[in-house]
């Protein structure tokens, strides 16, 4: 049972959402019965005013934990930035615009059992558009038959992890994308559970579809590189006489 958890929301130019957020977040906490939490909004470089209301959030009620970045540094950035000051061992993932629901970690939570590193959502009845739910399919397959992984929705921000499990992973630019594949790298179980998906609450998106797509391109292809070229071996029996048994080369999990 989690009886403690870290929230990390990245938050960019998000700033008529962000009171309801602060909401959900809270009453979804009181749902789950978890009592020490935090919530964590990093700040990527927002210019329409949402830095203000955020200070504001975190003077009100002290479990919400803000840092700014001096500029837009990117989702992974933000990330990377919230597991670093993560608090506590369990910790979730989402994204500000509310078409991830907080409410839906209760969902999640159940399903981190032994050896789970993470546990991803699926959005279930997406409230996209036709062409980003089909670009998203098309790289979410090419993702999955380049890195031999089985991830069904890498794209949706709800998640939660083991910290342990995060801290084994070096985090570059658009790694976010590929966290259920490198976690599973490590030796980590990962577990998907269906979610609901909704509308922007306000605001428009940050990404463009064609764009998005070249970098995830190139970073698919560093991921698969990584995955290639790690070392992997288990040391057996250092006394044993027969070097040929005391060491093997590849465990295999790759």
């Amino acid at each position: 049972m989690i009886n403690e958890f870290s929230i990390v929301v990245p938050v960019f130019n998000e700033i008529d959402n962000l009171r309801t957020l602060q909401s959900r977040i809270v009453a979804s906490m009181q749902k789950t019965g978890i009592e020490k939490w935090e919530a964590i909004l990093i700040d990527d470089g927002s210019t329409d005013g949402s830095d203000s209301v955020l200070e504001q959030i975190q003077q009100e009620d002290p479990r919400f934990k803000v840092y700014h970045f001096s500029k837009n540094e990117g989702q992974t950035a933000a990330f990377r930035a919230g597991f670093e000051v993560a608090s506590y061992s369990t910790i979730g993932t989402l994204d500000a615009d509310l078409q991830n629901d907080p409410f839906d970690f209760a969902l999640l939570i159940p399903h981190l059992k032994e050896n789970v590193g993470i546990v991803s959502g699926i959005r279930i009845n997406r409230k996209d558009s036709r062409i980003k739910k089909v670009s998203s399919k098309l790289a979410n397959w090419v993702r999955n038959r380049l890195t031999h992984d089985s991830t069904t929705d890498t794209g949706c921000s709800l998640k939660i992890y083991r910290a342990e499990a995060l801290k084994k992973i070096k985090l570059f630019k658009g790694m976010h994308r590929f966290l259920p594949t490198l976690i599973k790298h490590e030796g980590y179980d990962s577990h998907e559970v269906p979610v609901g998906h909704h509308p922007r609450f306000s605001g428009v998106s940050k990404y463009g579809t064609l764009k998005r797509g070249w970098v995830g391109f190139f970073d698919l292809l560093a991921v698969r590189w990584m995955k290639r070229k790690r070392i992997s071996y288990k040391v057996i029996n250092y006394s044993n006489p027969n070097p040929a048994e005391a060491i093997k080369e590849n465990d295999k999990r790759a």
